[in-house]
């Protein structure tokens, strides 16, 4: 712990050694990132996301389009009497229409409404946006963001302009687009957000557009970038290298089609690589934190890959790989995972080497034995041979140790089990029948459930609680299966990888099988053990 600190207090120095101009993070997850297929946020929902990202020293948060639905509206009036300390809330609008005066107009009254201090305008860039899709001359659209932006400093607000597929229009009719940015530069627009829209734009585009806005307007440039082509942290990026000091994203990159530039990684890449000032105090330590939590409230699996916060961003499961991290962690890392709140995880599978073994066992303060070390080794790859897989079902894995050093006591002994599922008129029926011994009676439950996994994990409760009373607060949040070879058919083998929690951890176990009833019976007992063994105090989650 005490390398992981000095590692960091190490980079903590080249960052402050470097630029260290600040750059703000507007975060539209609540908008932009709302809407992203399967994503709906509640009220209550879009307030605490307000409230975490306001902590972690968020510049601006948009909460949303008020004049679009009543949630959003009733956001705006809650939000106000929340005591921010740092970040300005934004209200998200359109031009006004065509032909009306933006004071009589719905969405600009809607805007004031708000009492947000900041006001977002979305206008167009394109000009094949406003002569096909709002179907206005070329004058009115000047005109439209004229009067939009104006209308907003009138009211004492600060005005954003988001200049809507800014780069295609740049690409298509530069003259025109450079038009309609000064236009809202001329209007007071307090900063001119360059948009890549379609999310077709290249890095070197991106670079290029920007220098050029900046030579043509003083009024501050921001970006917003979507993730298309998968560039939009990298767009962004070059944005701020050529002179942008706002950039526009959403947290994990949610959004429409594939998802805005994710605020997390871009964070991360501004503070740490680029040495630029963002967030408070700590708030970079606290990126992992905020995205799961992002997730969670969005009802969303973690993407274990996610560059700096996702569960496998510094995970290490090739031998040599793994002998090089516990010998010098930077020589596979390019930071260390506590700079983001992460953790470093020691992968075991077949491909594993003796170092795996020793990091992952050291807990178990047998890493001297090379004997036991090899033995260990053998059964990995022996189970992983038959379709096991360890390094997504760490709790089997530690069980397995147990076993082999001779720490393990098993919690019970299965005389049999049954599983009986009859399908009646209205839906089907199941009931899981077992019977087992522990050490003070034996017992012979019925339990009935969903399903065959639900039935038995009922009755493997009603045994064991009043043996083991702490498997009351245990529940079982994901189940996954997965076929392993598929050439056999309905014959199959299946790996079946069970998600248990309680009010302290999360663990995963894994049971294989050609029957899918005995795979989840494996990987069910394999949780329960778990569970009671860390009650025990035998392992350390």
């Amino acid at each position: 712990m005490i390398v992981a600190c000095q590692t960091i207090e190490l980079w903590s120095r080249v960052v402050k050694d470097a630029s260290m101009s600040r750059i703000q993070l507007y975060d539209t997850t609540l908008r932009d990132g709302s809407q992203g297929e399967g994503i709906n946020f509640s009220l209550q929902d879009k307030l605490t996301i307000t409230q975490r990202l306001d902590e972690l020293g968020f510049d601006y948060i948009e909460g949303g389009y008020p004049l679009s639905n009543p949630k959003d509206e009733e956001y705006f009036q809650r939000v106000a009497d929340l005591k921010l300390r740092h970040a300005k809330v934004c209200a998200f609008g359109m031009t006004r229409r065509k032909g009306v005066a933006a004071a009589e107009d719905i969405g600009m009254q809607a805007l004031i409404r708000s009492r947000a201090p900041v006001c977002t305008i979305v206008g167009k860039t394109w000009d094949l946006h406003v002569t096909e899709v709002l179907r206005v001359s070329l004058e009115e659209n000047l005109a439209m963001i004229r009067d939009s932006i104006a209308f907003v400093k009138s009211q004492g607000r600060e005005a954003i302009y988001d200049a809507e597929h800014c780069f295609d229009g740049w690409k298509a009719n530069p003259d025109y687009a450079l038009q309609t940015l000064k236009a809202a530069a001329d209007a007071g627009a307090d900063m001119i957000v360059m948009c890549d829209t379609n999310g077709g734009t290249l890095p070197e585009q991106i670079a290029e557009f920007v220098s050029a806005l900046r030579q043509q307007v003083s009024v501050p440039v921001g970006i917003h970038c979507h993730n298309d082509c998968d560039l939009a942290v990298a767009n962004s990026l070059a944005a701020i290298r050529s002179g942008a000091i706002q950039v526009q994203g959403t947290v994990n990159g949610i959004g429409e089609r594939c998802g805005n530039a994710d605020l997390i990684s871009t964070a991360a890449n501004l503070s740490i690589k680029l040495g630029y000032d963002v967030l408070c105090e700590g708030g970079i330590q606290r990126l992992t934190e905020l995205s799961r939590y992002v997730y969670e409230l969005a009802n969303m699996n973690f993407r274990s890959g996610q560059p700096f916060v996702g569960t496998s961003a510094f995970a290490h499961k090739g031998g040599m790989h793994v002998h090089a991290v516990n010998r010098l962690a930077r020589s596979y890392e390019h930071i260390p995972p506590e700079a983001v709140g992460n953790e470093r995880r020691i992968l075991v599978s077949e491909l594993s080497g003796r170092s795996n073994i020793v990091a992952k066992t050291s807990k178990f303060q047998i890493s001297d034995d090379n004997q036991m070390m090899a033995k260990i080794l053998n059964a990995v790859q022996d189970l992983e041979n038959q379709g096991y897989q360890f390094e997504a079902a760490e709790a089997s894995f530690d069980l397995l140790v147990m076993k082999q050093t001779g720490l393990y006591e098993a919690a019970f002994q299965l005389d049999h089990y049954r599983v009986h599922v009859e399908n009646q008129a209205r839906e089907p029926m199941t009931e899981a029948v077992l019977k087992l011994t522990t050490a003070s009676s034996c017992q012979h439950v019925v339990g009935e459930g969903d399903g065959p996994v639900n039935a038995l994990d009922s009755a493997l409760r009603k045994a064991l609680t009043p043996v083991y009373p702490g498997i009351s607060e245990m529940a079982l949040v994901d189940y996954k299966v997965r076929v392993i070879n598929s050439a056999e058919g309905t014959a199959a083998r299946v790996r079946v990888v069970i998600e248990s929690r309680d009010r302290n951890s999360v663990w995963s176990t894994v049971g294989v099988s050609e029957n899918i009833i005995e795979a989840s019976w494996i990987a069910l007992v394999d949780a329960f053990e778990y569970k009671i063994h860390k009650d025990r105090g035998l392992v350390r989650s």
